[in-house]
């Protein structure tokens, strides 16, 4: 579709207005939604790498993730922004990283999965903090004894991440840190440590004090010599890739 420059603009500033008044990301089926002509997928993603061209050298860029398109504070802002309303950063529970790790590089996976690569039980209210804040759900149930649920990671987990797909997962060692980051602009919201750690203290069968000190024996005797990797990462690591989107 051959367009006039004054068309081009036009449309760039439609886009651009819609995607500044959009909380979340938005795809572009919607996107096209927006205009009367019958813009073809390809023209609007085109202007669209044309509008995140355009935002290089601002304070706000426009990516797309998996859910569509978004404009965000660049990461080397958000500490700067962060002080006009300052927050704590979450601070997740080794148990609950190494519960989302198990799930996105090995889904869709059962409790029973979890538990065979983790080595002790898995609280079900890690898994319900991780529903709770979207980052997995249940897309199925496996044909074994029970029915167990299938647990597969989000399209929500992939935008707090601001990735677009499973094939663009960090290395697994980097997951943690990721998800940590404060600099993460969907990641500064709801603490899941307190909770699930101490329900995983209690599925081991300690009280909170002991827990404390069974976390530290159980990082300790985790850690692998010679990488100082998590003996839950060495076995992933060990098997398949990331299973793709």
């Amino acid at each position: 579709m051959d367009l006039q420059q004054s068309d081009i603009a036009q449309i760039k500033r439609t886009l651009e207005a819609a995607l500044l008044a959009s909380g979340e990301p938005v795809p572009v089926t919607d996107l096209r939604q927006l205009f009367e002509e019958d813009y073809g997928a390809d023209v609007i993603r085109r202007l669209l790498e044309e509008l995140k061209a355009d935002w290089n050298e601002r304070g706000v860029e426009l990516i797309n993730v998996a859910s569509g398109w978004r404009f965000q504070v660049r990461q080397d802002l958000q500490r700067r922004l962060d002080r006009l309303n300052p927050q704590k950063p979450p601070k997740y529970s080794r148990a609950v990283l190494e519960t989302l790790a198990i799930i996105a590089y090995k889904q869709p996976v059962t409790r029973g999965d979890i538990e065979e690569i983790r080595g002790v039980t898995v609280s079900s209210n890690i898994l319900k903090a991780l529903e709770a804040r979207g980052w997995i759900d249940i897309v199925g149930y496996k044909e074994s004894p029970g029915r167990p649920a299938l647990y597969s990671t989000t399209r929500s987990f992939l935008d707090d991440l601001a990735l677009r797909s499973l094939e663009e997962l960090p290395p697994l060692e980097d997951l943690g840190s990721l998800v940590e980051n404060p600099d993460q602009e969907a990641a500064l919201d709801g603490h899941l440590s307190d909770d699930t750690e101490a329900a995983d203290h209690e599925s081991r069968g300690v009280g909170p004090r002991e827990g404390d000190v069974a976390e530290r024996e159980y990082d300790a005797g985790d850690q692998t010599a010679e990488t100082g990797e998590s003996a839950v990462g060495a076995q992933l690591r060990s098997e398949s890739s990331p299973a793709e989107a």
